[in-house]
């Protein structure tokens, strides 16, 4: 079997292809405006303003990662196709990881929009999550794309039950990679990636997360071989204070 032949890239094909329909003839407001020092030049915000042309990437980029648009829904809504293929492949290259580019999806508070447009939103966001969690070799780690999921829908729960629904090989080593990336800001508190967005300052997300990590993954981390280093470190997120530092497998973080 072709590898895009799979039931989960042929879904992640038809949620795409379901934004390019469901957003066809979007621009961003006749009124928009932007910076030409530091964002681009009028003729480029022009090509914002007229439906389905195809931006070149670093328009692209400049265009999803702006923080300052007057109405950066409709702006979304206008290169939401382009920049989920983007994101797909592996080409949207944000600056600060993935995360920026699901804070770009929520500052355009998407799941406000017309019922049928947030569908098709969430559509693509869980169909790329389904796919990735069985693809050998991703465009975009498995860490990285959880980490735009939440900053995206505001939400990690969801990913994460999809995770766990998931019995596979594949995933399990996403899993170990997942928790070799996260072990280090876990174990200081801390969420693995900047939630500007979607503010942590009370740990709720970061305590879900790590309650998540030390229930679920060591049992499945075994299976695929984990080291045994990573599984001592899983089990000191569970722990809290001198039981954590004191610990003979503490390994020394320094924060």
């Amino acid at each position: 079997m072709k590898l895009d032949d799979t039931p989960a890239r042929l879904r992640l094909d038809r949620a795409l292809d379901g934004l390019a329909v469901t957003f066809r003839g979007e621009t961003a407001r006749a009124d928009e405006t932007q910076c030409d020092c530091h964002w681009g030049s009028e003729e480029e915000l022009a090509r914002l303003k007229v439906p389905d042309v195809e931006l070149d990437p670093d328009l692209l980029r400049r265009t999803w990662s702006a923080p300052d648009w007057s109405d950066h829904g409709a702006v979304l809504r206008r290169v939401l196709p382009q920049f989920a293929t983007a994101l797909v492949d592996g080409l949207a290259e944000p600056i600060f990881g993935m995360s920026e580019a699901g804070r770009s999806f929520s500052r355009g508070h998407w799941v406000r929009w017309p019922e049928r447009q947030s569908a098709a939103v969430w559509e693509f966001l869980h169909a790329w999550w389904a796919y990735s969690l069985t693809e050998p070799a991703p465009a975009v780690p498995v860490y990285e794309l959880l980490a735009l999921c939440v900053e995206a829908s505001g939400t990690l729960g969801p990913w994460l039950a999809a995770w766990e629904a998931i019995d596979d090989p594949v995933s399990d080593r996403h899993l170990a990679e997942a928790a070799a990336q996260w072990e280090y800001d876990l174990l200081g508190d801390e969420l693995p990636w900047e939630a500007w967005d979607t503010p942590d300052d009370d740990g709720v997300l970061r305590s879900e997360l790590a309650a998540w990590l030390v229930r679920h993954a060591p049992a499945r981390l075994r299976a695929v071989d984990a080291p045994e280093e990573l599984l001592h470190r899983i089990r000191l997120i569970g722990l809290t204070g001198p039981a954590r530092w004191e610990d003979p497998h503490w390994p020394n973080h320094r924060y």
